[in-house]
């Protein structure tokens, strides 16, 4: 007896068709997916720094140190000669700028320098303009920067410190961390982390809230997502960190008037060109994007824990604010004035965020500094 080959009713060969197609869906979308996942890792990650020095990188306009790591930093000196010099300062410049936007140089007179007998070092921060990145810096580590560049320039065991904007920050750091070492410092403009356990949570949100939407969401992704800060600032979707877009609407009128004077000022094209391209020669990653992440990341301390390092000696501290600043909230330094009483706190009535480059300027803080009636 034979038997026929058994034949797959119409309804069984369907389902078998079926469920094929399924499998080669489900193959497909891991596969997209896989792809998406690939690209989107990829957006994330920043170019590497470009070269700087011989043989194959950029070539070097100013004079460096050699850190214990190994990493170089950057420097350019102004003021009367180091060996004459009655006080020595050393300059930490703001967010996305570099050692060539310093206000002592642009808004203090020379005759007044001169006549204090003020030695100034600017440097750049990691990353920025010609100092090496420093891809294991944290919240300390520039402090110990600082204190190894006065070394190696012999400035003495004591000597000032001034940082302007996110470089103001730093010096919180230095008065945490290298106290012992200070004859002054001088906060400008210092940029402030909402995140600051000891501030008032309803002065944070109220001061964070009149920032502009797009630095709400930047800092945000700098706080938590650091590993994000990157793509946040570089994708296209929407608007990132003002500052770095330069969204004129975080730029007070003082500001727009002071912004304008100073670019009339400079009129020798080398020196324009060093302080358009310095800031993120070597790529945004290393400096404005790292800089974010450390100003406005977890710190190892929080500024209004600070004990006057000074009580038995005339070390003097200054903080300078304008009202009218729309980057750094007034609203917390008045808070963090009023809680380190030992900082002596000035206000600049009608000031912006860069009202240390106005005219005199210069010449008024250094004179607060070093008590010069």
């Amino acid at each position: 007896m034979s038997v026929g080959k058994k034949r797959l009713s119409p309804n069984t060969r369907n389902y078998k068709l079926d469920y094929s197609s399924s499998g080669v869906l489900k193959i497909l979308l891991l596969v997209l997916f896989a792809e998406f996942c690939a690209w989107a890792y990829q957006t994330t990650l920043p170019p590497p720094p470009t070269k700087l020095g011989s043989p194959d990188g950029l070539p070097l306009t100013s004079p460096r140190i050699t850190l214990r790591d190994g990493r170089h930093l950057s420097y350019i000196e102004s003021g009367v000669p180091k060996d004459v010099a009655k006080s020595k300062i050393i300059y930490v410049h703001c967010f996305d700028c570099s050692k060539y936007q310093n206000p002592f140089t642009f808004a203090a007179s020379p005759a007044v320098i001169e006549e204090l007998g003020v030695y100034i070092v600017a440097l750049d921060r990691p990353g920025y303009g010609e100092s090496d990145p420093d891809p294991k810096r944290t919240v300390k580590s520039l402090a110990l920067d600082i204190e190894e560049l006065a070394d190696e320039l012999n400035l003495g065991e004591k000597f000032y410190v001034a940082g302007y904007s996110m470089g103001g920050e730093v010096i919180w750091s230095c008065l945490k961390y290298i106290p012992h070492r200070l004859q002054g410092a001088v906060l400008i403009s210092p940029a402030v982390n909402y995140w600051w356990h000891n501030l008032l949570s309803n002065l944070t949100n109220e001061a964070y809230s009149r920032q502009l939407q797009q630095d709400q969401w930047s800092l945000r992704v700098a706080h938590y997502l650091p590993w994000l800060t990157y793509w946040w600032n570089t994708q296209s979707w929407f608007p990132g960190f003002s500052v770095i877009t330069q969204n004129p609407a975080v730029f007070s009128p003082a500001d727009i008037e002071v912004v304008a004077k100073l670019n009339a000022m400079i009129t020798d094209p080398n020196q324009a060109e060093l302080m358009k391209t310095q800031p993120r020669l070597q790529g945004e990653f290393e400096s404005i994007h790292r800089d974010m992440n450390i100003g406005w990341g977890k710190w190892e301390f929080d500024p209004l824990d600070l004990e006057n390092p000074f009580q038995t000696s005339n070390t003097s501290v200054h903080l300078w604010m304008g009202d009218e600043d729309r980057i750094v909230p007034v609203t917390l330094q008045r808070y963090i004035a009023q809680k380190l009483a030992w900082i002596t706190y000035h206000e600049v009535v009608g000031g912006g965020h860069t009202f240390a480059f106005a005219d005199d300027m210069g010449s008024n803080i250094l004179k607060a500094l070093l008590k010069i009636n």
